[in-house]
């Protein structure tokens, strides 16, 4: 076994964020009896920074990475990066390294090569993986090998290192001397009900109070509510009658208009591209669900606002951009209104499970359900989903303002386990 010579180990932060990387790289670091000495951090965020040096002894943060040279920070042994992920992220437009945040990691690269540091952890999403069909990770792997690095990389989920949530990125880690090893690990579990204040007091929301006065917690367990597609666990506008009466009927008919507008056919029959989620004519949605004052009723759930009455949307492509823009010259057509996070609430926690992944654009509307009603997690229990201890406080942040952060940060129980790899060779 290989191991570091040196009892303090130096090391650069960047993309900081909440620190995340750090926390986990300094335990792994104190389990192998060394002294961690972080000599650079960066980060552009400013309520990043706020939080950063509210954690870290108001140590000073460097700014914008790609205006520093490299030459001008100070020599250390491991480079930390989380690099900006919504290049590559299923949740964006996916551009990958077209993405001026996507060049971030020759920014990364260039520093590992003017520096020559012994080892380097870095985070993204596991969408990375894949993108432009493995040809972005091959990049990253070779340009990091031709820096003499001894790389190794995998997929790892938060919740097999005793992080209540879901949450699977891949670890790109090298050595100098070897490849550090990511593979075989004792999992360990930990449900999200361990992390909720069940007593902790707060203010209804007219929509919060509905659910609370229309169901029972545990039916809420776990439950999304969206105007989509999501079975048995999901809760729609129309159940909840928030925009208006629906009858049996009707909540029918809106159940199937959900299912059926995602057949191909219509987008044969309509002579356009399909996609997912097109608006029925009258006469096609007849063909499922087909009775005496179907106009009527359309007609009543669109006046409610659970239906709209639009055109179907061609694909358009200029300049290496697609779009969808409505086709005049086609029939409109009943469409399912609103989407995924057009409500306060979006998902509530299952206390016997973990909880969902939890990103920065569903700030405030990840939810419990206690004895005391429905209401959105508080910061701390964001930190507790995410990993971190109980003495890393965000006080000094506004509710939304913590959740970006908490949104897009790494989960220090896995970077400590990457980083004990990184550190000594298995």
């Amino acid at each position: 076994m290989e191991t570091i010579k040196n009892k303090t180990v130096r090391f650069i932060d960047l993309f900081a964020g909440l620190g995340g990387t750090r926390l986990g790289f300094e335990q792994a670091c104190s389990d192998f009896n060394f002294d961690a000495k972080c000599v650079f951090s960066s980060e552009i965020k400013e309520h990043a920074i706020l939080a950063y040096k509210q954690n870290f002894h108001n140590e000073e943060i460097h700014g914008d990475i790609t205006i520093i040279n490299p030459q001008n920070i100070p020599d250390f042994d491991y480079l930390l990066a989380g690099f900006p992920c919504q290049p590559f992220s299923s949740a964006g437009k996916r551009n990958g390294f077209m993405d001026e945040r996507g060049g971030l990691f020759f920014i990364i690269h260039n520093i590992l090569k003017i520096k020559k540091p012994k080892g380097f952890l870095l985070e993204n999403v596991d969408g990375l993986v894949n993108h432009d069909n493995g040809n972005t990770l091959k990049t990253i792997l070779d340009k990091l090998q031709e820096l003499k690095y001894n790389v190794s990389w995998d997929i790892l989920d938060a919740s097999e290192f005793g992080v209540p949530q879901k949450r699977r990125r891949v670890y790109i880690v090298g050595h100098k001397k070897y490849a550090p090893n990511l593979k075989g690990y004792n999992q360990t579990y930990k449900l999200a009900g361990l992390c909720i204040d069940e007593d902790l007091d707060f203010t209804h929301s007219k929509f919060t109070k509905l659910l609370s006065d229309k169901f029972k917690k545990e039916f809420l367990y776990g439950k999304s509510i969206k105007d989509k597609r999501g079975g048995i666990n999901n809760i729609h506008s129309w159940d909840l009658e928030i925009k208006g009466k629906v009858t049996k009927k009707q909540a029918y008919l809106l159940e199937q208009i959900l299912l059926k507008r995602r057949n191909k056919k219509w987008a044969v029959s309509k002579g356009i591209e399909w996609m997912d989620g097109m608006p029925l004519t009258v006469d096609e949605i007849r063909t499922f669900c087909n009775y005496p004052k179907l106009d009527t009723d359309l007609e009543d759930l669109a006046n409610k606002g659970y239906l709209k009455y639009e055109h179907p949307k061609q694909l358009i492509i200029e300049n290496g951009i697609s779009r969808r823009v409505a086709r005049l010259n086609a029939p409109k057509g009943y469409n399912i209104v609103a989407g995924k996070l057009s409500f306060p609430i979006a998902k509530i926690i299952n206390p016997n499970d973990y909880a969902p992944t939890i990103v920065a654009t569903e700030a405030g509307k990840i939810a419990v359900a206690t004895d005391k009603g429905v209401r959105p997690i508080s910061i701390r229990e964001g930190l507790r989903f995410s990993g971190f201890p109980e003495s890393y406080t965000l006080d000094a942040l506004d509710y939304l303002k913590a959740y970006d952060l908490i949104g897009n940060t790494v989960m220090p129980p896995v970077i400590k386990f990457v980083s004990s790899r990184v550190l000594k060779k298995d």
